[in-house]
């Protein structure tokens, strides 16, 4: 258990951005009233922290800046909720994987220079649990990279955790890339292969492996980026993903916000957004060469993890499986006995989810799954 209840964190993960994205980001923003004390002192801290950012970009330049990546990533897509972080938890017992690890979405900066001291620090602080699910939390386990890359560029849909009253603009312009300058979508293309190089520096992976539910809006851009790059999609029943995703994020952005947004608010963002990553990625997926993406309900790989991966490393030619299966069934073991939450969809949740979200549940067969 860590010293610091998560709900009550004095500051917020914007003490790890350099100081021109924390800049970027809050400048000409409104800050509630209630906030401003912690945005004072994030902002000190952020501060504080940056001079120590040339350090590791001297470092990157001289060491990974013009190392090729030897592979196109793998990255698992799906709306938050979808079940992403157990499947991406399951392919990163693959020790060819490389990925983002929680103590980089903070400190994206502090890689290559200070890791030890700052990881010991924050290992202490940190929960071992997420608050919202019970799935386990630590330094060094795989976490999606956008909270890393919000700290490091401010093109990113992750500033509405920050903001949450600008949701629906981050939404269309940073996830789905609708209206983003071309000098913005060149930041993110740099920002992202740099985030790449210092994952697999750090793990000592060979090939990426993503875990990033707004990569799922930006499906033609990382085709562009990865021409060979693996696809791994994620449906679940959408009562269950409305209803977790509002606990998710009405719990997860407490100690994160700067400004006040009321849970209808956020509940409308939430159907909103559903909808429009869900026809983004149906009308992109199309870019994906054939061969290169495997569609899966999370309900049919949580039945049968170990057997649903054997067949996804088969249908993606993905190498390694040989080497990797040990470990894989031994992980998918362990959580056998792991409990869920349970959900009991309400009159009101039945009406929202098939009013807003009728084409997922007929597009996916979830039409009997109350």
């Amino acid at each position: 258990m860590g010293l610091l209840e998560f709900n009550k964190l004095p500051i917020n993960t914007l003490v790890g951005a350099d100081w021109q994205t924390f800049k970027a980001i809050t400048n000409g923003r409104d800050i509630d009233p209630t906030y401003r004390g912690k945005y004072r002192l994030t902002k000190a801290v952020c501060r504080l922290l940056s001079t120590l950012v040339p350090i590791q970009d001297k470092r990157y330049r001289e060491q990974l800046a013009y190392r090729p990546l030897l592979h196109d990533p793998v990255f698992i897509l799906g709306h938050w909720r979808s079940g992403t972080t157990f499947v991406h938890n399951v392919f990163s017992c693959d020790k060819h994987f490389g990925y983002n690890t929680t103590y980089q979405t903070v400190f994206p900066h502090l890689m290559m220079f200070g890791q030890p001291f700052f990881k010991k620090n924050m290992s202490w602080l940190m929960p071992d649990k997420r608050p919202t699910d019970n799935m386990e939390l630590a330094v060094d386990l795989p976490q999606e990279e956008e909270f890393a890359l919000a700290n490091m560029m401010p093109y990113t849909y992750y500033n509405f955790w920050f903001l949450p009253k600008y949701m629906q603009e981050y939404c269309d312009r940073y996830m789905l890339f609708e209206g983003i300058t071309p000098e913005e979508l060149h930041t993110f293309e740099e920002t992202f292969t740099k985030l790449i190089k210092i994952s697999l520096w750090n793990t000592g992976g060979t090939q990426f492996l993503s875990k990033n539910p707004p990569h799922t809006g930006r499906v033609r851009e990382l085709v562009k980026m990865f021409p060979n790059a693996k696809f791994i999609y994620l449906m679940r029943n959408p009562y269950t993903v409305f209803e977790s995703t509002r606990s998710f994020f009405t719990n997860t952005i407490q100690p994160l916000k700067l400004e006040d947004i009321t849970p209808e608010q956020l509940e409308a963002n939430i159907l909103d957004v559903y909808a429009k990553l869900y026809r983004k990625y149906e009308a992109d997926k199309k870019c994906i060469p054939a061969g290169n993406l495997v569609e899966i309900r999370f309900e049919d790989f949580e039945a049968d993890a170990f057997g649903m991966t054997e067949k996804i490393y088969r249908d993606l030619n993905l190498p390694g499986w040989d080497d990797a299966r040990a470990d894989i069934e031994a992980y998918v073991g362990s959580k056998k006995g792991y409990k869920k939450n349970k959900y009991k969809y309400n009159d009101r949740t039945v009406e929202l989810v098939e009013k807003h979200w009728k084409f997922a549940i007929d597009d996916w067969g979830y039409q009997n799954v109350r």
